[in-house]
């Protein structure tokens, strides 16, 4: 009699549950009893809600709960961008994992203190369902969510706001029923509401400039070859996607921030493979000049210093995705991201391009040395760029040199460029090509957008100094009717390459002096040396002497230029200064 008045108790109040709750879950895999539809099912208990309730003995853990809490720790979530400092689970949280933790009984019910035979799996089986005792691939749960939580993370709404489907629990905490409803399953997982086109998680995660950017405009689809980045969810674009085309709310393969790839990169490289972004970006890695993303991994950190000390570099280090933009101001793709201004201060978005190349060719500890061996040598771009310096070519400001007359319209003396002017893909938009923009890949090092040959002899080849012709003009540039006719002489006749006079980023001072470093004068060592004897130096020196004009003392493919001047009127060859006489000698 007893048992009879305890099932029907356990009907009736299925029944009297709040929004027809057992008319609900009849249909849905939380049905565990004899009629329920999924694969694993009682062999004989036909009550429905005695799997997780009971009207009489109830555990104090929960609702009328019905189930023994698990009796061990849990490894909670941990990022170093978490403001929220989970701890154990707690409340309905506590009571889920239950059953999804994997290690207690499916049929193991409080009341009876029995367990119900169950026909396939004894526990919670492998799969998407299987959360287990390990919640760092998990979104956090059980921590106060508070507005000073809100305030401190600087993207999260106030619990106030959360006047919706997603509610915190009694005690304000965020649990597993703040996104799921375990006795509704219309929308699949389980979810309070539909989580196509991020509505899920933007209810409380409200993302800087999230609304702009093209991962939540965009309604590219997968053109169906490789791998269906969206294997996971019901939608087919990546705007309906949102959050889902990077982030895995449970289970994630990379915990930290929810990713659903482990190496960072294969996050960016499931849609810009050419497969649902229309230029394949990833492809660009492959070249034999390349931003190596594939060398590491695990080693960037949102929260590392806007200096790169620890020299690595991955997608996100240039990208925010959730503010890039396909073009637009202050920076499109490259929106949203911390850089290093022209005074080695942290800057928080950027607003210029060079401020996030400055990260990891400025001021870091790691930066490698720049590719040729110069009189001034120099690896700190920002040195390099700075407008104090005699010469740079205008990256931070315009130029120094009011008379650049080989500059190709519509640039001009009073032009801006950026780096990405001169480091580029080869085959990209700027170099008249299809492929996509930006510093990912090239043919030619380092990472540059057309040839730029520096190995000394070269025989001149138009095409070998493609990077310079971008923007000077090579007619006037190597003309004998041009400001400096011996350009012609040392390039053609002489084969020797722009770069063995010519630092391309700028000439650092001190000690670089308006006298000799004028004009990106910073010869090669290797190839231009002191020159021996009376008067020679040290160093090879090139000094100014006004507008198209200068001298050399210096040693240059064998021959020494003994104060050899220049003038506009020197069509070819070099006047020499005077032999010094025995005054000269002793002074």
């Amino acid at each position: 009699m007893k048992i009879w008045h305890q099932k029907y108790l356990i009907v009736i109040l299925c029944f009297l549950l709040p929004g027809d709750s057992y008319a609900e879950i009849k249909d849905t895999v939380h049905n565990l009893s004899t009629s329920g539809s999924g694969s694993i099912r009682a062999n004989s208990e036909d009550r429905i809600c005695i799997f997780c309730h009971t009207p009489h003995n109830a555990l104090p853990s929960g609702p009328l709960w019905n189930r023994d809490t698990p009796g061990f720790s849990f490894d909670p979530y941990s990022s170093s961008t978490a403001v929220a400092s989970p701890g154990q689970p707690t409340g309905s949280s506590l009571l889920c994992l239950s059953c999804h933790d994997g290690t207690i009984a499916l049929g193991k019910i409080a009341n009876p203190n029995t367990t119900i035979s169950m026909a396939g799996s004894t526990t919670m089986p492998s799969g998407n369902t299987l959360i287990g005792t390990d919640l760092t691939d998990d979104h956090p749960i059980s921590f106060q969510y508070t507005n000073s939580l809100a305030n401190n993370n600087g993207e999260l709404v106030h619990p106030g706001s959360l006047t919706g489907p997603i509610k915190l629990d009694a005690n304000g905490e965020l649990q597993c029923t703040s996104c799921h409803d375990p006795h509704n399953n219309d929308l699949g997982k389980f979810q309070i509401m539909s989580n196509k086109g991020g509505a899920l998680c933007t209810t409380c995660h409200q993302k800087h400039n999230w609304e702009q950017t093209p991962h939540n405009t965009s309604t590219a689809s997968w053109d169906g070859i490789n791998t269906n980045p969206w294997s996971d969810t019901d939608w087919d674009n990546v705007a309906d996607n949102a959050c889902q085309n990077c982030h895995q709310p449970h289970k994630a393969n990379h915990s930290e921030r929810l990713l659903k790839h482990t190496a960072e990169e294969d996050n960016c490289r499931a849609c810009h493979n050419g497969h649902v972004a229309q230029k394949n970006i990833m492809d660009e890695f492959n070249k034999f000049s390349n931003h190596p993303i594939i060398d590491s991994e695990g080693v960037h950190d949102p929260t590392e210093a806007a200096v790169v000390d620890s020299r690595h570099v991955e997608c996100v280090d240039c990208h925010n995705p959730h503010a890039a933009r396909s073009t637009g101001t202050p920076a499109g793709p490259i929106s949203g991201t911390r850089g290093v201004d022209s005074s080695g201060n942290e800057i928080n978005p950027i607003s210029q391009e060079y401020q996030l190349c400055y990260r990891c060719h400025a001021d870091s500890s790691d930066n490698p040395a720049g590719n040729t061996p110069r009189v001034i040598a120099e690896s700190n771009v920002r040195l390099e760029f700075d407008t104090s310096n005699p010469s740079y070519h205008p990256v931070e400001g315009t130029g120094r040199n009011p008379n650049v007359i080989s500059l190709i319209a519509p640039l001009t003396t009073n032009s801006i460029i950026k780096c990405s002017d001169c480091h580029n893909n080869n085959q990209g938009p700027g170099a008249n090509g299809v492929g996509p923009n930006g510093p990912h890949g090239s043919d030619f090092s380092p990472l540059l957008e057309r040839q730029y040959v520096t190995s000394d002899p070269n025989p001149y080849s138009e095409g070998d100094y493609a990077l310079c012709f971008k923007c000077h003009d090579p007619a006037v540039l190597l003309s004998f009717d041009s400001g400096f006719p011996l350009h012609k002489k040392h390039v053609i006749d002489q084969s020797a390459p722009c770069n063995v006079c010519h630092d391309p980023h700028g000439v650092r001072s001190p000690p670089g002096t308006s006298t000799n470093n004028t004009h990106l004068i910073n010869f090669d060592t290797s190839v231009v040396t002191a020159r021996g004897g009376w008067g020679g130096g040290t160093q090879p020196v090139f000094t100014d002497t006004g507008t198209s004009q200068g001298n050399c003392n210096l040693s240059c493919h064998g021959r020494d230029h003994w104060f050899y001047s220049y003038y506009p009127w020197s069509w070819y060859e070099p006047l020499q200064a005077p032999a010094p006489t025995d005054q000269d000698r002793s002074q």
